[in-house]
């Protein structure tokens, strides 16, 4: 069996030192916002560029308590309106609805999968506050452009890079150091990916900062005494521990997931199988590598029956959700068609090469 991933053998490159770490967590005594979640936090700072980073329990909350750290100090009011990726994943779209911002899903681009620069400016109103850049499957989406459409129409833009740990764009800056605030997600099969749920805001604001440190916590950096309605969102002890020990391997395995997707793109060579777009930079860290297939189940059937492993990220758009029946009447084909036809191949930087190469066979058969 070829696994979409294999998370034991991911994580038990780290087993003696995870061992080692757990026993002087559990000899601390202290569980919660103690050391272990202030050095993770400098250190997750480090290596994004930025000056900041708050450890928070889930990349959900990430984004949640951005958007609520703008309504707080100001920066943004109920109603206020959010150009949103239409092919997110629905964690996207669940943290604009939760602080009572409105949705303005936008088309992707259909060779890359991410927002589409085009459709962002047709999309500009005056209610138009936020652009909210997803960096989809672990591609960086285009910065410079959304930057300078957000500075000529005055808007903050905030980065969605749960999937792009590492991901470096033309001028060597670092996902999360390319917005006003960024979230990510530290769910186990991220890139980064601690051993249950986690997440992290990174940005240079130290006042927007402050504000989620609060929020964080209750509302309070006192005990005791709170400033504000918060909540309890904080990264534990032991994911942080987690954590800051894998963060030392990340670039390698940036680097071992981008080997596996070179490999792919020069030796799938299948007509009926649309490879994605990469232009062989840094500013992809495929935390997927999704292809495109007319007749989908076709495709994950011919790879099970040889025992590979498929995933599909994500087979319905979210306008097509029960539970966000308000967009349901969105024109969205281009979205459509994503969701329709693609699938996500095994990709990891613990595969085989000749794992690799059984894929890569397999495929060239179907």
């Amino acid at each position: 069996m070829i696994k979409f991933l294999d998370l034991h053998k991911v994580n038990s490159r780290f087993h003696n030192e995870f061992q080692e770490k757990f026993k002087s967590f559990l000899e601390s005594g202290h569980y919660i916002l103690g050391n272990q979640v202030s050095n993770f936090e400098n250190s997750f700072a480090n290596y994004c560029g930025t000056k900041h980073c708050v450890g928070v329990s889930n990349g959900l909350d990430a984004l949640i308590l951005i958007f609520k750290a703008y309504l707080e100090l100001g920066l943004l009011k109920r109603n206020d309106e959010v150009i949103v990726p239409a092919n997110t994943f629905i964690a996207s779209i669940i943290a604009i609805q939760e602080v009572g911002l409105k949705t303005v899903l936008v088309e992707p681009d259909i060779d890359t999968y991410n927002i589409s620069i085009s459709e962002i400016e047709k999309s500009i109103t005056p209610k138009i506050k936020v652009i909210l850049a997803v960096h989809l499957y672990g591609m960086l989406a285009d910065m410079r452009s959304i930057n300078d459409i957000a500075k000529k129409n005055n808007l903050l833009v905030i980065e969605d890079a749960a999937q792009a740990h590492g991901a470096v764009n033309e001028e060597g800056i670092k996902s999360g150091n390319l917005s006003n605030a960024a979230a990510f997600s530290f769910y186990p099969s991220k890139n980064l990916g601690a051993l249950g749920d986690a997440g992290a805001v990174v940005s240079n604001n130290e006042v927007l900062i402050d504000m989620i440190k609060k929020l964080r916590n209750y509302g309070g950096t006192t005990k005791y005494v709170y400033d504000t309605v918060g909540a309890n969102s904080r990264l534990d002890e032991i994911q942080a521990i987690f954590l800051s020990v894998k963060l030392k391997l990340l670039d390698d395995d940036n680097k071992k997931r981008r080997d596996v997707a070179r490999l792919y793109l020069s030796k799938i060579t299948n007509k009926k199988v649309k490879l994605p777009f990469y232009n062989l930079s840094d500013n992809h860290v495929f935390y997927a590598f999704v292809v495109l297939v007319e007749n989908r189940q076709e495709f994950i059937d011919h790879l099970s029956k040889y025992h590979i492993e498929t995933l599909i990220h994500y087979p319905i758009p979210p306008h097509k959700q029960k539970g966000f029946s308000y967009l349901k009447e969105l024109p969205l084909p281009i979205t459509e068609t994503i969701h329709n036809k693609i699938v996500s191949i095994p990709i990891s930087p613990v595969m085989l090469n000749e794992e690799v190469e059984e894929v890569i066979r397999i495929i060239n058969q179907y």
